[in-house]
């Protein structure tokens, strides 16, 4: 809250808030109208890595939608998600759609006078870098935007995506560490076997 006065005449509060948010493209739809607006003590939100947010914002669409989160979350993998495509025998598109997070038909074709199916397939954002998963929750952030639903703030997101970058960075290094580890506990196994294999 920045400030309060009162109108001397009408015996009114003024009452004048701040926001972090840039909100002038909502000031067309709010300007002259009466407003019911609630006011709380700011609590500070504890941080979400990326993952975390988008998650809960894919929530908030689901909400909004009426339906679920995965099914949110597909149709988001369409419209920002990393892709490739593929061509595959026509008796193994089935198997690629389980194999696949989201995947599609998009025809048959012929490979070297054989039948066969050109599919166009999503990764999971799990196989993400930063920037693939930046694209990805830009994308949902903006959707909510477009729906009018409370989305993360700039700052927010961006907060989260270190968060996030940080905890894979970890995951990575922890990876080559067992994965040293192992190839060390084998090199011992070989230098401490049989004397007689010498």
């Amino acid at each position: 809250m920045a400030g309060i006065t009162r109108d001397f005449l009408t015996k009114k509060l003024l009452i004048t808030f701040e926001t972090s948010e840039d909100v002038t493209g909502q000031y067309d739809d709010i300007q002259g109208k009466i407003l019911t607006i609630e006011a709380k003590k700011y609590r500070k939100r504890r941080s979400l890595d990326a993952n975390a947010m988008l998650w809960a914002c894919l929530g908030d669409i689901a909400a909004a939608l009426n339906t679920d989160k995965w099914a949110v979350y597909l149709r988001m993998l369409r419209r920002y998600g990393k892709f490739t495509y593929i061509i595959v025998k026509p008796e193994a598109v089935e198997s690629m759609k389980v194999q696949w997070r989201e995947c599609e038909v998009i025809g048959d074709i012929k490979v070297n006078g054989q039948n066969a199916v050109q599919m166009l397939c999503y990764f999971g954002s799990s196989t993400y870098n930063t920037q693939e998963f930046s694209v990805l929750l830009e994308g949902v952030i903006s959707e909510m935007k477009e729906m009018r639903l409370h989305a993360p703030t700039s700052g927010d997101m961006r907060r989260s995506l270190q968060l996030w970058e940080k905890q894979h960075r970890g995951d990575y290094v922890e990876k080559k560490e067992e994965e040293k580890r192992g190839t060390d506990s084998k090199d011992q196994e070989h230098r401490t076997g049989d004397p007689s294999s010498e």
